[in-house]
């Protein structure tokens, strides 16, 4: 069996907890073991799942890799510290707030020896792959892609960019390569509401 730990506790991180508690038959997660979750806010158990603290994670020899599904801005400092215990990782989209510490992270996991995972799971869903067949073979003209949240501690989740950065990366597998035209932001504090507005264009211009 193959040791694994779930770091932090939100939707993405009690999906993991799920997932390993009840592995789909025949699948690969069969082989893998749980043996707890880490998070800041004391659980004690969920779903038969124990809490164990961040220092039991790194220093467990039984646990082999972690699971990382905290906030966007904490996932350079724990990517390294799990490395660095010569754990493999598994990392919620986006690795990192800035590509030089993405290379740095993969160098690093090179030179350990372990492998360092990147997961963006909304390019895996069935909805997502019926999009891609209908915009095969075809030439983006013009398109405008719009969503919506809640506003996010940008202490915790990075600069609102961030917030929408899995969605820009359909817009990449889709198309290819873009280049940022103009950006703009607009916010109203009394309202509590934020508004980031892109333009990019595609190596076809």
């Amino acid at each position: 069996m193959f040791g694994t730990v779930v770091v932090g506790v939100g939707i993405a991180g009690l999906a993991r907890i799920r997932d390993l508690m009840n592995p789909m038959p025949s699948s690969p997660s069969e082989h893998l073991k749980l043996f707890g979750f880490v998070s800041r806010r004391s659980f004690g158990n969920i779903n038969e799942a124990k809490q164990i603290s961040l220092e039991d994670a790194l220093r467990n020899k039984d646990i082999h890799a972690a699971f990382i599904s905290t906030e966007n801005k904490s996932h350079e400092e724990t990517i390294r510290m799990f490395l660095e215990a010569g754990k493999h990782v598994l990392v919620e989209y986006p690795m990192a707030l800035s590509a030089k510490a993405a290379h740095e992270l993969w160098e690093m996991a090179e030179q350990k020896g372990k492998i360092l995972h990147v997961e963006h799971i909304e390019l895996l869903t069935e909805e997502y792959k019926q999009l891609k067949k209908e915009v095969a073979g075809k030439d983006l003209v013009k398109g405008t892609l719009h969503f919506t949240g809640h506003v996010l501690d940008e202490n915790k989740s990075g600069f609102p960019a961030f917030s929408g950065i899995a969605r820009l990366t359909w817009l990449i597998d889709l198309f290819g390569d873009l280049t940022v035209t103009s950006a703009t932001r607009e916010k109203q504090k009394d309202k509590n509401y934020s508004r980031m507005t892109v333009h990019f264009q595609t190596a076809n211009k």
